[in-house]
């Protein structure tokens, strides 16, 4: 092995270490946010504008994602890192002050920005430069750093606000997350900048537009349908030709992350609220729940990282997390089935996740024009994200009704099924022998 490949491959390895330990940190994150959910929704007064409160930092990201390519090229790693660190930690004070869910959503929307401005162009590099190999292990890592979080993360949450109060544990991952992100700076620091088909399209600030409508409908329906149709219009439009019509290989692979992220983060960012609304327990019972489904997934990850994730089946996975939303909706409202339900929903996610990721971000070697690693980049980010933005906006909005965060797991339910269905399809064609390449 000469020097370049040598440094090359030490540079991938930095690469894949800082994209794992940034995934600690949004766990760290995540944890935080949902369990402080309800505490928050109840000091400011907004539990009829859950979507207000859970939306805006997917928001932030999503309108950051096309522009995140831009930002590096002209700012460089080192200034980027500056501005996003300022835009992160100003925008998490803002929410940790808030005295309206508008400010707090302001708040969470400008740190979510900030994140997609580094988070956005780890990955894209990663998917770029990562062989499939590696890129695998790294998946299967980034599932395993949920699992520390999950176990110790609401406990040791609601333990902080009990001390401190919801305002500074807000702010308490913050050492946690610019580490993450500074690890991931150092790590493509140098590398010449890409075109990783990061360009804004008009169509495409059509998702952060409609779902913002969603989010301040306020009990229009009218508008909140608009937003809807709008966002999923906008979602067709930046997504790979075939995506909606479910073609065979990376295209259907994208379509059921789309919907996955819908079910899937939509139902996990509500959980704390729906059981300890519906089904009447306290917040620390709620947070063991909310801890479930992703150590299950990051445990059922490492084992099909071993077994080979083309031996699963993600459409199986997925059948099992939209069986598990079900019960949540329509199930006995009872403690233990709600922990037994959304830990095997985190099961489900662990057998299908890998596999389903490993085939929506590789190029089918079939006839016709391949999808190049630079728009299954973007296009794998842009699926996930937009899918978790719809789920936590409209999930949110129909949770602010009465009785409605039960409608909004079935519809969390029927969205995982659908992505079930699109899994189906997610293995790329075989190539016949002697078809043009």
């Amino acid at each position: 092995m000469d020097t370049r490949t040598s440094e090359r491959r030490a540079g991938d390895l930095r690469l894949a270490a800082g994209i794992i330990a940034l995934e600690f940190a949004a766990a760290v994150s995540t944890f935080v946010a949902s369990t402080l959910l309800p505490i928050v929704a109840a000091e400011l007064g907004a539990r009829e504008r859950l979507g207000l409160l859970i939306a805006g930092g997917t928001l932030g990201l999503f309108v950051a994602m096309p522009l995140a390519g831009t930002v590096l090229r002209r700012l460089g790693a080192g200034r980027t890192l500056a501005l996003g660190t300022a835009y992160y930690t100003g925008g998490l004070v803002v929410a940790a002050t808030a005295q309206q869910a508008w400010a707090f959503a302001l708040g969470q929307f400008t740190s979510g920005v900030a994140s997609g401005l580094l988070a956005v162009f780890g990955i894209s590099a990663a998917i770029r430069r990562l062989d499939e190999r590696l890129r695998l292990k790294v998946v299967a890592a980034s599932s395993a750093m949920w699992i520390l979080p999950a176990m110790v993360g609401p406990a040791a949450t609601l333990a902080l606000e009990h001390a401190a109060g919801w305002r500074w544990t807000l702010v308490a991952p913050v050492p946690v997350v610019l580490a993450g992100r500074f690890l991931v700076v150092r790590a493509v620091r140098g590398e010449a900048p890409t075109d990783d088909g990061q360009r804004l399209r008009p169509a495409g600030l059509l998702v952060p537009a409609g779902a913002a409508a969603v989010v301040l409908a306020d009990g229009v329906w009218p508008v909140a349908v608009a937003g809807a149709v709008a966002a999923v219009g906008g979602t067709v439009a930046l997504l790979p030709a075939g995506t909606a019509r479910l073609g065979r290989g990376a295209p259907s692979a994208l379509a059921a992350m789309v919907l996955f992220g819908a079910g899937y983060v939509g139902a996990d960012s509500l959980i704390t609220v729906l059981l300890t609304d519906d089904y009447d327990v306290s917040l620390a019972r709620a947070a063991i729940v909310l801890g479930a489904a992703p150590l299950m997934w990051g445990l059922t990850s490492l084992v099909v990282a071993r077994v080979g994730p083309e031996r699963q089946v993600p459409a199986a996975g997925l059948a099992l997390t939209a069986a598990a939303a079900a019960v949540l909706a329509a199930g006995p409202r009872e403690f233990a089935v709600a922990l037994i339900a959304w830990a095997a929903g985190g099961a489900g996610v662990g057998l299908a996740y890998p596999g389903l990721y490993l085939r929506a971000t590789t190029a089918a070697p079939a006839p016709g024009r391949p999808l190049p690693a630079a728009e299954l980049a973007t296009a794998v980010i842009t699926a996930e994200t937009v899918g978790g933005l719809l789920g936590r906006a409209g999930g949110g909005a129909l949770a602010s009704l009465d009785d409605g965060t039960a409608v909004a797991y079935g519809v969390f339910a029927v969205l995982l099924a659908a992505a079930a269905l699109a899994a189906t399809r997610s293995r790329a064609p075989a190539v016949r022998p002697g078809a043009a390449p």
